[in-house]
């Protein structure tokens, strides 16, 4: 199934989520051309994500998010891969440096977009005191870096909600210039919500022909009354194509 996805336009209490408000946005340039290894998507995905990082740290004349938490309101929405893609792209089209940080303690899937190891990570690096420099590790390009979620932690939603964590958060943040943060979907515990309120924003994954407008109203919601700034909704595993009209405009 295509991995095709469109970027909604920000969600106010007043919309229905599926409604997008149309605006002429800024004609920005492509992504920088990439050296080996290539990004993980080519044509159409390629630049949809594009899109989708423009729009969420890249406007021009505004003080852009820097710490951002990636959910979806239930899990196989390719919230990961959205995650995972959207900081290669970020870290081809900007000079600072962007970190990964695979938070799903409890289904990790980060470390698998880049084929990198899993064996100490953010649950490993909850349960200690030390810096959070040693359980980061590079991929492919020298301004990008993942924190996987480490050895698995079945009470993942304490370590989640601890001082510790937004102590790391805070740590990361002054490390890097973007955090990218993929959570658990919200269907399986408060884990996103949480890191959400503390984060600068929210974007939400969801799946074409699958995710109920009620749920994701609901997660909306939540995020809402845990004052979470949502900064976007992501269409995923979109398999019908948006005309070249609608494209301008979005």
């Amino acid at each position: 199934m295509s991995r095709n996805f469109e970027l909604l336009q920000r969600v106010e209490k007043e919309q229905t989520l599926f409604q997008a408000e149309v605006e002429a946005a800024p004609k920005l340039s492509p992504p920088a051309p990439m050296t080996e290894p290539q990004l993980k998507m080519e044509g159409r995905e390629l630049e949809e994500v594009t899109k989708l990082v423009q729009r969420v740290f890249l406007l021009p004349g505004t003080e852009a998010p820097r710490t951002v938490v990636f959910t979806a309101p239930e899990s196989g929405n390719g919230c990961s891969w959205i995650c995972a893609r959207a900081a290669e792209v970020l870290a081809s089209q900007v000079a600072g440096s962007v970190c990964l940080v695979d938070a799903n303690l409890r289904s990790p899937g980060l470390h698998a977009q880049f084929a990198a190891q899993n064996h100490h990570g953010l649950a490993d690096a909850l349960r200690q005191t030390g810096s959070i420099r040693d359980f980061i590790q590079p991929l492919s390009r020298p301004n990008l870096a993942l924190v996987s979620c480490g050895s698995s932690a079945e009470n993942s939603q304490t370590l989640l909600s601890s001082e510790r964590m937004r102590l790391v958060i805070a740590e990361l943040r002054s490390e890097f210039d973007y955090v990218l943060i993929d959570t658990p979907a919200t269907n399986a515990g408060a884990d996103a919500v949480g890191l959400g309120s503390s984060a600068d924003g929210v974007v939400i994954v969801l799946k074409a022909n699958s995710s109920r407008r009620e749920t994701a109203r609901r997660v909306v919601q939540e995020l809402q009354n845990a004052k979470a700034t949502i900064l976007g909704v992501v269409l995923n595993h979109r398999t019908f194509p948006i005309p070249e009209s609608i494209y301008s405009k979005l």
